[in-house]
């Protein structure tokens, strides 16, 4: 599988538990600072292509296959390292800027989790 994008956490802010376990948002250390509490924090890298249904969030090796890719999603990944993935697998709550995956169950995130997204 080609990686598409690859980084690992940097930061993980003190009010993530607030999402449970089905929404996940990453965003570059430029997080506006009244988001960087519900945020993992990622450096800024380059995406190696597009993010598209049928493509994999892998999060420290555990894979869950995209469902709905949000219209904005694509440029605030490229531009901000901002992604909200939700787990819930279901694609009527799909929102701008994230993308759906399937409902699987993620190992817990914590500074030094690799985060990908794999072609499939």
């Amino acid at each position: 599988m080609k990686t598409i994008y690859e980084n690992t956490v940097t930061k993980v802010g003190n009010s993530v538990d607030e999402f449970g376990n089905e929404m996940i948002i990453f965003f570059g250390d430029n997080a506006p600072e009244e988001l960087r509490d519900y945020c993992y924090s990622l450096e800024l890298k380059d995406v190696n292509g597009n993010i598209e249904v049928g493509d994999y969030v892998d999060i420290d090796g555990v894979k869950a296959k995209i469902l709905a890719v949000g219209d904005e999603a694509q440029a605030n990944l490229e531009g901000l390292a901002h992604l909200t993935v939700n787990l819930s697998g279901n694609v009527e709550d799909l929102l701008p800027g994230a993308v759906i995956t399937e409902n699987v169950v993620i190992p817990e995130i914590n500074v030094g989790t690799e985060f990908k997204i794999l072609e499939a």
